[in-house]
């Protein structure tokens, strides 16, 4: 009797949907070899145009870029365009971030462009592989890469954080770092997370919170609290960021 040939979780073919009928097919690989430079492109282009306020919060990340220390910086999916902009600078002063990406063919672009910027990427979700890439990001972090996590994602709902990220920081014994920002001027995608691309030359705010402490011996039926914590931090400075710009 022959053996069924195991699978193998470390491609990321294996951690997309099996429902899903889009593949990476090599039309598809070509477009995006040719697309992602175009986009990167974009991406700085309009990102030189905005005229950032000082940041807030920014001695609270400074400590941990100085220190080379671990922890988990989160955001709302709607921000994902302004906080990875923030978290390239980080890597550029040496900070060693680690995305989690969607393991569906629309994260490839995204995951291009990270490591494209020197960053890590693990790709999965809590959805389709979410035992394996929580294993992923504990290794990540035992190599001292600081997993980046947009917490009411990949679904929603919008500015739920998931208890996932929590369950990662408590098992990686790491802070979470919320990070909240905002533009006086917007588009709005029309989907569940609401994405916002600042216009150009938009004025933004970005706030970066206190670390906020995952005890290791936590009991997993006490971490609701530490939910609720992280997401009222995010939402705080996110009005906060809110605020900064309506009144410059």
């Amino acid at each position: 009797m022959t053996e069924k040939p195991q699978k193998d979780f470390t491609s990321v073919e294996s951690r997309r949907s099996a429902e899903s009928l889009r593949h990476m097919s090599r039309l598809r690989r070509f477009c995006y070899f040719l697309g992602v430079p175009v986009a990167r492109g974009l991406l700085r282009l309009l990102h030189w145009t905005y005229r950032y306020e000082p940041t807030i919060g920014a001695q609270h990340i400074d400590t941990f870029i100085a220190s080379g220390r671990v922890c988990a910086p989160c955001y709302w999916h709607q921000q994902h365009l302004l906080c990875t902009f923030t978290i390239r600078a980080w890597v550029n002063r040496g900070f060693k971030a680690c995305f989690l990406v969607s393991g569906s063919v629309d994260g490839e672009v995204p995951a291009r462009i990270a490591r494209a910027w020197g960053a890590e990427v693990i790709r999965g979700s809590a959805n389709r592989s979410g035992a394996l890439a929580l294993r992923d990001m504990q290794a990540m972090m035992k190599r001292g890469y600081s997993i980046v996590t947009t917490a009411d994602g990949p679904r929603g709902p919008q500015f739920e954080f998931k208890v996932g990220a929590v369950l990662m920081a408590r098992i990686g014994r790491v802070a979470m770092i919320p990070i909240a920002c905002a533009a006086d001027r917007a588009w709005y995608l029309n989907r569940w997370d609401k994405f916002m691309i600042p216009k150009p030359f938009a004025r933004v705010s970005v706030a970066i919170g206190a670390p906020l402490p995952v005890p290791s011996d936590v009991p997993l039926d006490a971490l609701e609290a530490h939910r609720m914590n992280v997401q009222e931090a995010v939402m705080s400075l996110m009005t906060l960021c809110e605020e900064t710009v309506k009144r410059t």
